[in-house]
């Protein structure tokens, strides 16, 4: 059977890929971060013989290669959020991470995890698409909710692909937050839901006084002008309408042919319920 290496990090998408690559008749070998990896993921390997689980911490790059070479993966896939906040944390590296650390120029998300897709390489582990098996979850082109957006959200999308993809380009973040053609919030280390929720508290501190500032919030999310489609694919799920209807927001605008739309049938159902527009704009 045809062995598949999965470098799991937080949220479902590890999960997802899991099951598309198991419907496929691989067998899928798991490094499961300790920081970031849902537990539930024993639960699966339990049940499913056609899967087998490692855990590891984040800093652990070396046992991360042993893992791999002594199952017979010489394909991977990154699948979930690794929070880039996490360099900074307690983690400690091991002499391999340290030395890829120490060679950085900066610690991008691109540069970081470049560095170590080309370690994998130099060991005989090919790091594939992130989106392998999962094609038919990427966003399509055009409106796909109920709801088309208005002139105004509209011209927030055109602003805020402009941003977006500006600061795309730095490696930053790929999501802002616009009202009314200003730029409310940009994405930095925190997260998209979490870019969202600080857009809405801003926007909420502003009190129900009239203002020159329109109050309905566009959010507009797209992939990196040189989108390296191994890691860091744009991402959204349900979670993401949820945080946007907490905040006020009314328009979700994503980058069609390179965003992974999550349960996109229930995604959807939830932003017609609660009026959100959602469009998939060509890249």
């Amino acid at each position: 059977m045809d062995r598949l290496g999965l470098i799991a990090g937080n949220g479902r998408f590890p999960f997802l890929l899991l099951e598309a690559a198991r419907a496929r008749g691989l067998h899928v070998v798991v490094a499961a971060i300790q920081e970031e990896t849902d537990p539930e993921m024993n639960l699966r390997a339990a049940v499913d013989p056609g899967m087998e689980v490692h855990w590891l911490s984040l800093g652990e790059l070396s046992r991360l290669i042993d893992t791999f070479q002594r199952a017979g993966v010489t394909r991977a896939v990154m699948a979930g959020q690794v929070r880039h906040k996490q360099i900074f944390s307690s983690i400690r590296p091991d002499w391999r991470l340290a030395k890829l650390l120490l060679n950085l120029r900066t610690r991008s998300t691109d540069m970081l995890l470049g560095a170590v897709a080309r370690v994998l390489g130099d060991e005989g582990i090919e790091l594939i698409s992130s989106t392998a098996y999962l094609e038919p979850m990427l966003a399509r082109t055009g409106v796909l909710s109920a709801r088309a957006p208005n002139e105004t959200e509209r011209g927030d999308i055109e602003y805020g692909l402009r941003v977006a993809r500006g600061i795309a380009g730095f490696d930053l973040g790929q999501t802002v937050v616009i009202a009314a053609g200003a730029c409310v919030a940009v994405e930095a280390m925190e997260g998209t839901d979490a870019t969202i929720a600080r857009a809405g508290a801003l926007m909420q501190s502003l009190g129900s006084d009239v203002s020159a500032l329109g109050r309905s919030l566009t959010v507009v999310k797209v992939a990196k002008p040189k989108q390296d489609m191994r890691f860091d694919v744009p991402v959204v799920g349900v979670p993401t309408i949820q945080a946007m209807q907490a905040a006020g927001a009314t328009c979700l605008a994503v980058e069609a042919g390179r965003t992974l739309l999550f349960d996109e049938a229930a995604l959807l159902r939830a932003a017609d319920a609660w009026g959100i527009t959602v469009v998939g704009e060509p890249g």
